[in-house]
């Protein structure tokens, strides 16, 4: 039995899928994730998981982050193909994007390709919601709602041996000793962590409703969108840079709920289930590196993978195996592999 150990630092959606994949790769290792927020306080937990990386979205090369966006693709739809694709909260799931300005806001270089239809909206869908929606697209992606995945991905690691402490995590030095590598998935909280200022809080908010005749999604100019999931649908959104505010505030959830029954009038009726705020990770670019880090005098071998903004549900697998190699590169000096 090895004796090599690994921790894993954040139990959202990119450190549950790290830990997991880590697993697959050091099978004799003794892993394990270290958080304080799991579960419903966690970022992932408010995303409503629709693969649909931004346009903006990068990580250090653009074939890299194509890479990662790919692999992550894969990953997803593999899961869908399972038997319990339903208890990890993935489907497939088509829709809509509409403009009213701007012809490029419905394309998307990234996924164009990978999804199996992606194609533009004809005269007759531009006009399934009421706007004056000149430009469209529709296409068939995947779905991953994260209040069944991160459960899901917890089982599947405690039941390969995994460990899970719930700790807050002040400083690496904490571990210098604990582990002979530690990756990073700490994503808002790498801000403070690693003193990293390109990481940025970006506030969203969003609604659950209760409406289960909508089986498409579909977003308006991209600050509206409407995507069913397995219990509830979410409505959105909010994009607020620079925002540390976790409360629910009553204005942005009107205008929320304004833009989406105007997109989709029959939306009046739907049930008010819940509103969720979040603070997602913005980074530019997207963080998945090694470092030695400095602990009082000796080095700690660390893998950052944070900084997905509003993509980590999206890119998470992805991010996820790259930073896997990267921690076999960090031992492959090792007598412990």
């Amino acid at each position: 039995m090895s004796d090599l150990k690994i921790g894993v630092l954040g139990a959202g959606v990119v450190g549950l899928t790290t830990a997991v994949e880590l697993q697959k790769e050091f099978r004799q290792a003794q892993i394990d994730v270290v958080a304080d927020k799991f579960y419903e306080d966690t970022t992932s937990f408010v995303a409503a998981g629709l693969f649909r990386p931004g346009t903006s979205f990068c990580g250090p090369t653009e074939d890299i982050t194509r890479k990662w966006i790919s692999d992550a693709y894969y990953y997803w739809d593999e899961i869908r193909k399972t038997a319990e694709a339903p208890d990890a909260g993935v489907t497939q799931m088509s829709g809509y994007i509409f403009s009213s300005k701007f012809p490029g806001l419905v394309r998307n270089h990234y996924i164009e390709k990978i999804v199996p239809i992606y194609r533009s909206a004809t005269e007759e869908e531009l006009s399934i919601c009421p706007g004056n929606w000149k430009y469209g697209s529709y296409f068939t992606t995947l779905l991953t709602e994260c209040s069944r995945y991160l459960p899901w991905a917890t089982k599947r690691f405690t039941a390969n041996g995994g460990k899970i402490t719930t700790r807050k995590i002040e400083n690496f030095s904490e571990f210098q000793n604990q582990y002979d590598v530690v990756v990073n998935c700490t994503g808002l909280g790498s801000k403070f962590l690693c003193n990293d200022y390109k990481i940025v809080p970006m506030r969203g908010q969003v609604l659950k409703v209760e409406a289960k005749w909508i089986k498409t999604f579909f977003y308006g100019d991209y600050d509206t969108y409407i995507i069913p999931g397995f219990e509830s649908v979410t409505l959105g959104g909010c994009r607020q840079y620079d925002s540390y505010d976790l409360s629910v505030n009553k204005y942005d959830g009107m205008a929320i709920k304004e833009r989406c029954e105007a997109l989709l009038p029959s939306l009046k009726n739907a049930k008010l289930v819940a509103q969720r705020v979040g603070l997602r990770p913005h980074r530019d670019p997207v963080r998945v590196e090694k470092e030695l880090v400095n602990c009082n005098g000796s080095k700690l071998k660390v893998v950052h993978n944070y900084g997905h903004g509003g993509y980590g549900v999206t890119v998470a697998p992805g991010t996820s195996l790259y930073a896997v190699k990267l921690v076999r590169e960090s031992l492959s000096g090792s007598s412990k592999l």
